[in-house]
């Protein structure tokens, strides 16, 4: 896109006074950065995403309070993580990480493990073991 063409719609920059730098064409066709406070397409499609990440965190911590799953499953939504990228920071096999899921297998663990995992979401042993869910 040309630089004067870069979008400048109110977008989720534009209420923090701040811009977005970009690449576009000059007026010789050559690649050069412009600012731009927002394209419409991308905050539709961020808000979306938010949503969805929204719904997921909610549905996690609603299994968590009926003992269907694992503090683990809210944190690791919260945290905007996959088993994969979770996996890869624990340093454990994802089928290991996905077995402390569930709500008998996290009470038995121990309190190494529940670090590594308390590490990695930035929160205490206490705060993962006890968390509460109202």
């Amino acid at each position: 896109m040309k630089k004067e063409e870069v979008p400048q719609d109110k977008g989720s920059l534009s209420n923090k006074n701040m811009k977005e730098l970009v690449y576009a064409t000059d007026e010789n066709g050559h690649y050069t950065t412009a600012l731009s406070t927002g394209w419409e397409p991308k905050t539709i499609a961020l808000s979306n995403s938010i949503e969805v990440i929204s719904e997921r965190v909610a549905i996690a911590k609603a299994q968590v309070a009926n003992n269907e799953a694992s503090p683990i499953v809210y944190f690791m939504e919260y945290s905007r993580m996959d088993i994969a990228i979770l996996s890869s920071y624990v340093g454990m096999w994802q089928w290991r990480v996905k077995r402390h899921f569930k709500p008998k297998v996290f009470a038995k663990l121990s309190d190494k493990i529940v670090q590594k995992y308390a590490e990695t979401f930035n929160i205490s042993i206490d705060e993962l073991r006890n968390f509460k869910t109202h």
